[in-house]
Order: C-alpha cells, then sequence, then structure tokens
C-alpha cells in the first residue's frame, strides 16, 4: 500500500495527521516553503523514523515547527533564552519562512537538534499546517520537527505528489501525507542563528539582508565556522539525478551551438531565450525572484523525470532578492 494521502481541507484529516503525530507517527506536513515529514519534535523515537526515512545523518539538525497560537510560549517550550533582537525578528516575520536558530533547553529535542545545545525554531504560516500544529497542541505535542519531505540531500518537495513519490515505499500506516497545495514560497526558511549575541545569517531565503536587518534593529553577520550547524546548509544539497550545471546567457547559447544535436540529453531552464535542438526538455525562468524561488524544486523534478543527463541553468542575477534561489542552485550544482 502507498502512503495515505488526504487532502488538507478536510477536517477529519486535520485531526487524523495531529493524532497520528500525537502517536509517534510520520506525516507529510505542507507548509508555505516546502513540504516537511512531520514528528513530535520531542519524541525522540518518531524523530528517529525522520532521519531513518530520509536517510539523513543524525547529526544533520531538524527545524522544529510551532503553532502560530502564543508563539513566544512556544518558544519558551524549546530555548532557554531568546535575545531582543530574536523577539523582534519573531514579531516581524512569525508565523512565516524564519528560522530561528536558539538556545536548547537541556531536557528537550536532543535528537532533533542533532544532539547540539541549540535548535531551530520555527512558525510556518500555510493554514493547514497551522490547524495541525493547533491540533496537535491540543494532543500535548508541543513541537513538530519537520526537515523537507525528500531524500536526503535530493531536491525538495513543493507538491503533496512529490512526497508520494519520494516515499513510495512506505505505506499507509508508516506515513500519512496531507495535501495542502503548491507551497507558495517554494524554498525553505531563511535561517538566522541568534545564538552568538548577534544575528547571523546562516542561509539565505526569500527574505533579503535588508529586510531582516531592518526588523533585528542590528546588522547580519556573516556565517563563519562557530556557527551551529543547520538544515540545508551542506556544500551539496537539492540535487537531482541529472547533473546540475550553472552559466550564463552567453556561454549557453555558445554550448547549444557548439553541440547542435548532441545536446539532447541536457534540459534547459533559463530566463534568457536559447535556442537549442529540436526536443530539448527546457522551461523559461521567471524574471521576479519570488517566481523563480516559488516553481525552482519543482521544474528541476519537472526536467529530472525526462531522464536528462545533465540539467543546464541560467546562473540567477546578482541582486539580493535572488540569494535564495541563487543559494538553491548553487548547492544542486556542487
Amino acid at each position: 500500500m502507498p502512503p495515505l494521502l488526504l487532502g488538507a481541507r478536510d477536517a477529519t484529516a486535520i485531526d487524523r495527521a495531529a493524532q497520528r503525530l500525537a502517536q509517534g507517527g510520520l506525516v507529510g506536513l505542507p507548509t508555505e516553503t516546502v513540504y516537511g515529514l512531520a514528528a513530535d519534535a520531542e519524541n525522540a523515537t518518531a524523530v528517529q523514523g525522520i532521519f531513518a526515512a530520509k536517510g539523513r545523518p543524525a547529526d544533520h539538525p531538524l527545524i522544529v515547527h510551532v503553532a502560530p497560537d502564543a508563539p513566544r510560549a512556544a518558544v519558551d517550550a524549546f530555548a532557554s533564552a531568546v535575545p531582543p533582537f530574536a523577539e523582534r525578528l519573531i514579531a516581524a516575520f512569525w508565523p512565516g519562512p524564519l528560522t530561528l536558530i536558539l538556545p536548547r533547553r537541556a531536557d528537550v529535542a536532543a535528537v532533533a537538534a542533532g544532539g547540539q545545545n541549540s535548535v531551530g525554531l520555527r512558525c510556518p504560516a500555510h493554514p493547514a499546517a497551522q490547524a495541525v500544529l493547533r491540533a496537535a497542541a491540543g494532543l500535548g505535542v508541543r513541537g513538530v520537527a519537520a526537515p523537507s519531505a525528500n531524500r536526503f540531500g535530493r531536491v525538495s518537495p513543493t507538491t503533496a505528489a512529490h512526497v508520494a513519490e519520494e516515499f513510495a515505499d512506505l505505506g499507509e500506516d508508516a506515513l500519512l501525507i496531507l495535501d495542502g497545495g503548491a507551497c507558495d514560497v517554494g524554498i525553505e526558511s531563511t535561517i538566522v542563528d541568534c545564538t552568538r549575541g548577534h544575528p547571523v545569517l546562516l542561509r539565505p531565503g526569500v527574505l533579503t539582508p535588508a529586510q531582516l536587518e531592518a526588523a533585528a534593529g542590528e546588522p547580519l553577520r556573516a556565517r563563519d565556522e562557530a556557527a551551529p550547524r543547520a538544515s540545508g546548509t551542506l556544500e551539496s544539497h537539492y540535487a537531482p539525478r541529472a547533473k546540475v550545471r550553472l552559466m550564463d546567457a552567453k556561454q549557453l547559447r555558445a554550448a547549444f551551438q557548439v553541440l547542435g544535436d548532441d545536446a539532447k540529453h541536457i534540459a534547459l531552464y533559463s530566463r534568457t531565450a536559447i535556442e537549442a535542438a529540436r526536443g530539448t526538455p527546457k522551461r523559461r525562468m521567471p524574471e521576479d525572484a519570488a517566481a523563480a524561488a516559488q516553481e525552482l524544486f519543482a521544474v528541476l523534478r519537472e526536467l529530472d523525470a525526462t531522464g536528462v543527463r545533465l540539467i543546464w541553468v541560467e546562473t540567477p542575477p546578482t541582486g539580493p532578492e535572488w540569494d535564495g534561489v541563487r543559494d538553491r542552485l548553487n548547492r544542486a550544482a556542487a
């Protein structure tokens, strides 16, 4: 039997998902960023089930998602301290695509945190995620660990169908997937480290540095060797089976001209119109960074499914609004 797939608009489905979490099971959870593979963050056995299903190293920490009702109280359940600039970031961007790394209370979520003394916390904006988190909280689940619902290192899922495809080998007793439609943001949350007295950007997303600095009231610092481990920050990540290569428009035109019909094993994703061999799988990248982020992972999956060996992608523009897309593509190509 395949995983159990339920529509998120059904209140009964929300209750079943919450009950599955409270019972120590796994749920494919829609959020505004990507779909997560969710389990009770304080149930060590359930969290180990996430690591096993994904094939994820146990020391690679997960992000804990909390309900939007009284989020500060939910933070206090997992974090031992919240600096003032983190309070300001919470006020500005929660619910939303921002994860904060905070000092972890010693008695909670050690497995979800990958054994670190810090924990990543986020309050998602997706209405289905919020409904499940509220219902699960009523059953004693204070937070839900939910990394992207895909095999470790692969392209993140932005639809329920992507999750079902990734975990087709898991039966309905092992995984319940809640279908909340396509994700609005499309790439994972921005991650800011708040454990060292000043905000440090660990992973870019759709929130720009200028937005974060304005809310925090102080400048962001760059990631350094002292930064805690965080989700999605490995050099190679978000990778399809086909090899991804980034090139500018001039390089793409020249390469396709040289290869001609020999380029049929290559797919193309570009903002610029590029002439390629007939039958070349290709998609046009939006000029708008938010629109490009929203469709990025779905397009990589679509092109990968054609069976090509290479996916050539036009390098994104250099503006800060493109940082999240550029980050994901650089890791996919690593």
